[in-house]
C-alpha cells in the first residue's frame, strides 16, 4: 500500500469520529420568554406542550438519530432581556432557530436583530403573539407564524356582538404594542360598519392580580358599553373582570387567547371561594387551537396522552416554587402543534438540516396534516399557516365551544 493511499485512510479515520458527532449533534432551538412574574405561565406551559411532542420524538430515533431539545431563557415578559437572550442564542448557543417566542412587546424588539442578521439565516418560529409587525414588511420573511392574527380574533369578536345588537363595544388593554395591536383590530373592524370604540381603558405591562382596576371599570361602565373587549395578560384581565363584577356589572367581556385561559379563570374561582359571588358567568375566549377537550381531534388524543406521558417541566432554575403546573391548557396545546409542525419542517429538510436550508424547506411545505382538521402549508407570500379562530365560555367547570351567541343579545 503505497504512502498516499495511507494519509488518505488515516485521515479518514481521524474524521469518523467527528463525522459520527456531527450527526448525532442534538438540534437546539432557542426560546426566550416569561417564565417567572405575572404571565409565566405562558412560557412555561408553551414550554411543556413543546417538549412533550419533542421527548416523544426522541424517545422514537428523533430526526435522523437527533434529539430535538429548547434552550429557554427567561425574559419576564420584557423586552430588553429579551433583546439580550435572542443574542446569547445566536451568538453563544449558536441554536438552529428561534421558536416559541411569547409576547409582542418581546418579539417586535427581536426582529430588527433577526433582520441584520439575514445573511445567517436565523428565523423564529411560531411565536406566541398574533400581532401584526412581524406578519408584514420588513420584518415578515424572518417569521413563521402557526396562529391566526390578533386583527382576525377581535374581527371575529366584534362581528359577533354586533350580529347579536351588541354595537357600543369599549376595549380595555395593555398599554404597549400588544394591547394597540388588539385595539387595531377591533377599531378596523367596527368602521367597516360605520361604527367607533365607545370608550378604551389602558393599564400597564406587568400589572398583578391584586392591582385595583375600579378606575378602568368606572371609565367604560360610564360610557355605557354592552360588550367589552379586552387584550392583555391573564392577571390584569382577571382583575378587571372581578371588579366589574364587584360593582355589579355583568356586562359580556371577551379575551383573546393570549390572555392564558385557564390561568384567568383559576383565579377567578378562587375569588368565588373567598367571596361567593360569581365572576366565571357571561365570559367569552377566542382561541386560535382546537379545544383540549375534543378528544375527536387526533391531536387533541395525541396531545393528552404525551402530556401525561412524560409531563415535561423547564429546568429548575427557570420556574418559581410555587409554580402549579396545568395537566392541559390552550397555551401548551399550541406548544405542542408548533413542535409537530416543527418536527415535519425538520424531516422535509432530510439530512441537510442546516440554516441555510431553513426558509426553503418551510415555503415548499404543502397541505401537512397535524391531526386539527386544518391542514397546514406555507409558502414565499405566506407565512402564517391557520387562519381559523375558535370561540369558547366557561359552563359547567371548563371551556366549551360557543355554537350560538344568542345567549348573549341583547
Amino acid at each position: 500500500m503505497s504512502g498516499a493511499v495511507l494519509k488518505i485512510l488515516l485521515v479518514i479515520y481521524l474524521l469518523i469520529p467527528s463525522l459520527l458527532f456531527a450527526e448525532n449533534e442534538p438540534i437546539i432551538l432557542g426560546m426566550s420568554a416569561a417564565f417567572k412574574g405575572p404571565t409565566r405561565g405562558l412560557g412555561i406551559e408553551l414550554y411543556r406542550g413543546a417538549m412533550a411532542y419533542f421527548e416523544y420524538i426522541n424517545n422514537n430515533g428523533g430526526i435522523n438519530g437527533r434529539k430535538i431539545l429548547i434552550q429557554a431563557y427567561d425574559d419576564g415578559y420584557n423586552p430588553i432581556p429579551a433583546i439580550k437572550n435572542t443574542i446569547k442564542l445566536m451568538e453563544e448557543d449558536n441554536v438552529f432557530a428561534l421558536f416559541n417566542y411569547v409576547g409582542t412587546p418581546t418579539v417586535t424588539r427581536v426582529l430588527p436583530i433577526l433582520k441584520s442578521n439575514s445573511d445567517r439565516h436565523f428565523y423564529l418560529f411560531f411565536p406566541f403573539t398574533g400581532a401584526m409587525p412581524h406578519r408584514k414588511p420588513p420584518y415578515d420573511e424572518f417569521v413563521f407564524n402557526l396562529r391566526a392574527s390578533y386583527e382576525q380574533e377581535t374581527g371575529g369578536l366584534v362581528e359577533n356582538f354586533i350580529k347579536i345588537g351588541r354595537k357600543k363595544i369599549g376595549i380595555f388593554y395593555q398599554a404597549d404594542a400588544y394591547g394597540r395591536s388588539g385595539w387595531d383590530g377591533v377599531r378596523k373592524t367596527l368602521a367597516k360598519y360605520n361604527g367607533k370604540i365607545v370608550a378604551e381603558a389602558t393599564y400597564k405591562r406587568g400589572a398583578k392580580y391584586s392591582d385595583s382596576f375600579v378606575k378602568q371599570v368606572q371609565i367604560l361602565k360610564n360610557a355605557g358599553v354592552d360588550a367589552i373587549i379586552s387584550v392583555g395578560a391573564y392577571a390584569a384581565c382577571a382583575a378587571f373582570i372581578r371588579d366589574a363584577r364587584n360593582m355589579d356589572w355583568d356586562v359580556p367581556i371577551a379575551n383573546v387567547s393570549f390572555v392564558g385561559s385557564e390561568f384567568m379563570i383559576n383565579l377567578l374561582l378562587d375569588e368565588e371561594k373567598k367571596t361567593g359571588r360569581v365572576y366565571t358567568k357571561n365570559l367569552i375566549n377566542s382561541q386560535v387551537v382546537p379545544s383540549y377537550e375534543d378528544t375527536s381531534l387526533p391531536a387533541v388524543r395525541q396531545y393528552r396522552e404525551l402530556m401525561d406521558r412524560y409531563n415535561p417541566m423547564p429546568p429548575e432554575d427557570l420556574m418559581e416554587k410555587d409554580y402549579k403546573v396545568l395537566r392541559y391548557s390552550f397555551v401548551s396545546f399550541e406548544g405542542f402543534l408548533n413542535a409537530k409542525v416543527m418536527v415535519e419542517i425538520l424531516k422535509k429538510m432530510g439530512s441537510e438540516i442546516k440554516r441555510e436550508n431553513i426558509k426553503n424547506a418551510v415555503e415548499t411545505l404543502k397541505n401537512i396534516d397535524i391531526g386539527i382538521d386544518e391542514r397546514i402549508s406555507f409558502s414565499k407570500k405566506k407565512h402564517q399557516a391557520l387562519d381559523r379562530v375558535y370561540y369558547t365560555t366557561y359552563k359547567n367547570g371548563k371551556f366549551v365551544p360557543i355554537r350560538d351567541w344568542s345567549e348573549w343579545k341583547k
